[in-house]
């Protein structure tokens, strides 16, 4: 009895263990809602504050390091603003709470097994577990980020030169995004079939403008098993012909921008391309706002339907006139696995409701030295087109990477749809990128 005993008891302690672990729905609320307490304060920061070179020093706390740069080499003012809800949608959180717990790491990264739906590790991060990166990396893939389906049209870059402002190149694009499974909101639920590969979530990127690139086209796709490659294959209009992408041009400039297609949303790639180290939590400035309360745009002609984007200004023009909100963070770094990559690292500054990670995040060059700085600002829902009111996710409206290097950056002007009419699943097949012209 007693040796019986004995060969039971690491059993009953890892249960023990497990269960005391185990994500709860105070978990959940507190995920998604991490104000419920209060709002996040730091000493005279208030909204209304502006933060420039001459008082950087005095916020640096609740700087990201790259913004934190940029503002004490005073190349734009940060305006403050007060933190608001950005609440996800409750499908989304309703899924999160029906699959609670089911989600488990495997024993590599990029191993995941029992997700269904919503966020997998909605529990608050724990800087003494090893995987605590590792879960938040999933959070993001598995986020709402555009929904279940929207689009970005249109959705100007500009190539500026930081010293002089001078806009090197303007390019127009369509750009898609549609979640093949795990679907919580729009129909079908959960999945779209026929669906035999097993794809995840596929992005489709059209350009319109100029002459020169009109019907470049680039399609990628990511599979549900974060093992298999993404595939991505690109459409060169003058060429009429789809190449498939080998996966090392994922990281090379994408048409001569500041961005690699590695950095759409922050980070577009598999869990399993990186280690992920969770660095802590922190309260943090970050882009967020309410479209409609802003400065807009005096250089962009309005659309049609009399939207107007968002202001640029700054050093070369090249940083969003939105305001900057005090938001509990986790900062996340991630180190690519392989070793010929241009990067050594990138820092993601994730915003602990939305758990997306383009709000704030630095680039670091082989050498380890500070190569560029992205950010995109948010804007609720409810105070953008009448399209996405009641969405339930942040809506990315405004952009920059800068390159702090050769003094260059990549501006990006949005026009946000959660319509998933916009996106419809044969978009995204290669077949339709041959019948483009």
């Amino acid at each position: 009895m007693k040796k019986q005993l004995k060969a039971l008891l690491p059993m009953l302690v890892a249960g023990f263990m497990g269960s005391a672990m185990a994500a709860t729905e105070a978990d959940v609320e507190a995920s998604f809602n991490p104000y419920k307490a209060g709002m996040p304060s730091f000493p005279g920061l208030t909204a209304g504050t502006v933060i420039n070179k001459a008082n950087a020093d005095q916020f640096k706390d609740v700087l990201s390091m790259g913004i934190y740069k940029l503002l004490k080499d005073g190349l734009f003012e940060m305006k403050v603003g007060a933190t608001t809800q950005f609440t996800i949608n409750k499908p989304y959180i309703d899924a999160t709470k029906a699959n609670l717990n089911k989600a488990k790491l495997g024993a590599k990264t990029g191993e995941l097994t029992g997700y269904v739906a919503g966020r997998p590790f909605p529990e608050e991060p724990d800087a003494k577990d090893p995987n605590a990166g590792d879960k938040l990396a999933w959070n993001y893939k598995y986020g709402v980020n555009w929904g279940d389906g929207a689009s970005i049209s249109p959705f100007y870059w500009k190539y500026r030169n930081l010293q002089t402002g001078q806009v090197e190149k303007t390019i127009k694009y369509d750009f898609h995004f549609l979640n093949f499974m795990h679907r919580v909101k729009d129909a079908p639920i959960p999945e779209i079939t026929p669906n035999p590969s097993g794809i995840y979530r596929a992005i489709y990127v059209k350009a319109n403008e100029p002459q020169d690139l009109k019907n470049t086209q680039l399609l990628i796709q990511r599979f549900d098993d974060d093992s298999k490659m993404d595939d991505a294959y690109l459409y060169l209009g003058f060429q009429r012909r789809v190449r498939r992408l080998a996966q090392g041009q994922v990281t090379d400039s994408f048409l001569g921008s500041d961005l690699m297609i590695e950095d759409f949303e922050g980070y577009n790639g598999r869990v399993s391309d990186m280690k992920w180290t969770y660095k802590g939590t922190r309260n943090v400035l970050l882009p967020m706002w309410n479209h409609n309360e802003l400065k807009l745009a005096t250089d962009m002609p309005a659309e049609a339907d009399g939207y107007k984007f968002v202001n640029y200004s700054g050093q070369g023009n090249c940083f969003f006139d939105g305001t900057w909100q005090l938001r509990k963070a986790y900062v996340l770094e991630a180190v690519p696995v392989n070793p010929s990559h241009p990067i050594s690292k990138r820092t993601f500054y994730m915003d602990a409701q939305l758990q997306n990670l383009n709000g704030a995040a630095e680039s670091y060059d082989r050498k380890g030295e500070l190569w560029k700085v992205f950010s995109v600002g948010k804007t609720h829902a409810d105070h953008h087109l009448p399209i996405n009111k009641g969405a339930g996710i942040g809506i990315d409206d405004a952009g920059f990477m800068v390159d702090v290097q050769s003094r260059h950056c990549t501006t990006a002007y949005f026009k946000g749809q959660v319509d998933p009419k916009k996106s419809p699943a044969n978009l995204f097949q290669v077949q339709n990128m041959r019948g483009g012209d």
